[in-house]
């Protein structure tokens, strides 16, 4: 590690749990993070701040006036442009030093086989790109980290399909289940939920990576307005068409 690097990540360096072999992980790890909206936009940054090493960023869509509530990679300026291409050029400018990708389309198999990734990140809000990524993690045996948020709540949830086959996310959401009637766009959401879910994916992913993983098919829930967390056990679902 070279001295920009050792000053860079001193605060690393100094916990003995992680040090420089573990910020040597961080490094060499590689990180597909799908959605770049309120989940997204912290969960990223603080990967990019942490130095992993190679950052790959999904999301289709541009940037509006209604996500600068919560999405606080983008700035007023970016609105209708894309927001992979903003984000990847704040997460350069928090790190030039780590290698970050971004793709415009939505998620597929031609950038899931160019990764090789070390661990997902599912920051979507769409069912179906949730279901997808779940079967795609647990077929590779991939780390997938998920979080959702509404109103004053938010979900978060561990598969370590590198040890495990089951359950799975869709164990716990079964496939085939219309869209819910209630998202953020027709609800709302407190913005801070989503930067306390984001940031929960990253001190989750940054554990995985540094080899010490929360439990799988573990569900954490967060009551904003009670202050309250909620650990639940995510069982596995006879006849479940992922893991079942």
């Amino acid at each position: 590690m070279d001295g920009r690097n050792f000053i860079r990540y001193s605060r690393h360096l100094l916990l003995a749990d992680v040090g420089e072999e573990g910020q040597q992980k961080l490094l060499e790890s590689r990180v597909l993070v799908v959605g770049l909206g309120g989940l997204g936009c912290p969960a990223a940054a603080y990967l990019a701040g942490a130095g992993v090493g190679r950052l790959v960023l999904c999301d289709p869509d541009t940037v509006e006036l209604s996500n600068l509530q919560r999405q606080l990679l983008y700035r007023e300026t970016d609105i209708g442009r894309a927001k992979a291409d903003c984000a990847l050029e704040a997460l350069r400018a928090l790190n030039a030093g780590i290698d970050i990708r971004a793709s415009k389309k939505a998620v597929s198999k031609m950038l899931w086989q160019d990764g090789g990734y070390d661990l997902v990140l599912d920051c979507t809000d769409d069912l179906a790109t949730r279901h997808w990524l779940n079967r795609q993690c647990r077929d590779t045996g991939t780390t997938l980290i998920s979080a959702a948020a509404i109103g004053w709540e938010g979900q978060l949830m561990y598969f370590d399909f590198q040890s495990n086959v089951s359950p799975c996310l869709a164990c716990a959401l079964p496939e085939g289940l219309p869209p819910p009637l209630e998202t953020c766009a027709n609800t709302g959401v407190i913005g801070p939920v989503l930067g306390v879910m984001g940031s929960m994916q990253a001190i989750a992913a940054i554990r995985a990576l540094l080899g010490e993983l929360p439990p799988h098919g573990k569900m954490q829930r967060y009551d904003a307005r009670r202050d309250v967390w909620l650990s639940l056990s995510i069982a596995p679902r006879t006849g479940c068409d992922v893991c079942g």
